[in-house]
């Protein structure tokens, strides 16, 4: 297949997207001991620290505080992916120190550090150098260990951050639609829950996808949006938590999936609606 053109992200400051999930982050902690992250297209604008694989994306730099500060856009950093392959953590401990070195390498900027925060001479290597995400998903696809205390490490650090600058922050999650998810469960209900925000459901390359809706049928036997309605109703950690309809472009036309989506997605729960792959179509999470 031919390489797509890179699109920058400011491509997006104009749109009605409100999310924007960079995705992915590979590894969490390489042979090196950095995070991996891939980018696609984007990547090809990066380049790596010295002695690292750790990309440094200066023109992302800049681009994330715009879409924030004059376009009024979220911008999330995705974890995980169909190629990450760590399974997680050997412990609490492993997971709460990797989301503390994240927070500093992704959350708000040191204030003892003005220039030096994309060099290998500086105590944090910041791919964004001084820009600040607005926070985390996870879309884990295969089996994880210790990801609750990862993420809830994740979110008392955004949460006290928030306190003190009040600038909201989001941690969500990108399950597959079968329900309970295989890979997320463990964070999203039972005992080990966290307060999740949103998550952008994957009602795609699965039976349970936006193909299986059928037009105006009493049951939906397969499409099981209703499951998740429900999963943020009444089990989620997080009160107000919402989900969004995430569909895949190639399945069918954008216009056809939205309108199938929003037939069904009349539930209280139900926060917008996300098209994948930015780099073709954008990943829009639209309200």
């Amino acid at each position: 297949m031919a390489r797509q053109a890179a699109t920058s992200l400011s491509r997006d400051f104009h749109s009605n997207i409100d999310i924007i999930p960079l995705a992915f982050m590979t590894a969490i902690s390489d042979s090196t001991g950095h995070p991996q992250l891939n980018f696609a297209n984007q990547g090809d604008k990066c380049t790596t620290f010295d002695g690292t694989q750790l990309l440094n994306c200066p023109e992302l730099a800049t681009d994330i505080p715009l879409c924030q500060t004059q376009y009024n856009k979220t911008i999330l950093l995705s974890i995980g992916g169909a190629t990450y392959t760590e399974g997680g953590f050997a412990n609490a401990t492993a997971a709460t120190t990797a989301a503390d070195r994240i927070w500093s390498m992704f959350g708000p900027p040191p204030a003892n550090l003005t220039t030096n925060l994309t060099t290998t001479a500086a105590p944090v290597l910041r791919p964004f150098g001084a820009a600040q995400l607005d926070g985390f998903d996870f879309d884990f696809e295969s089996t994880v260990s210790n990801i609750s205390p990862f993420a809830q490490r994740l979110r008392s650090l955004m949460t006290a951050a928030s306190r003190t600058d009040a600038r909201p922050r989001l941690l969500t999650a990108a399950p597959q639609c079968p329900y309970p998810d295989a890979a997320d469960n463990a964070f999203l209900s039972g005992p080990d829950a966290v307060a999740i925000d949103a998550v952008f459901v994957q009602f795609y390359n699965n039976y349970c996808g936006v193909q299986s809706f059928v037009p105006n049928a009493t049951d939906q036997w397969n499409f099981n949006y209703a499951a998740w309605d429900t999963w943020a109703r009444t089990e989620a950690a997080q009160a107000n938590a919402g989900f969004l309809a995430s569909v895949k472009a190639e399945l069918v036309g954008i216009e056809e999936e939205e309108s199938e989506a929003a037939e069904e997605g009349e539930g209280e729960s139900c926060g917008g609606y996300g098209d994948d792959d930015r780099t073709r179509r954008g990943v829009e999470f639209r309200a």
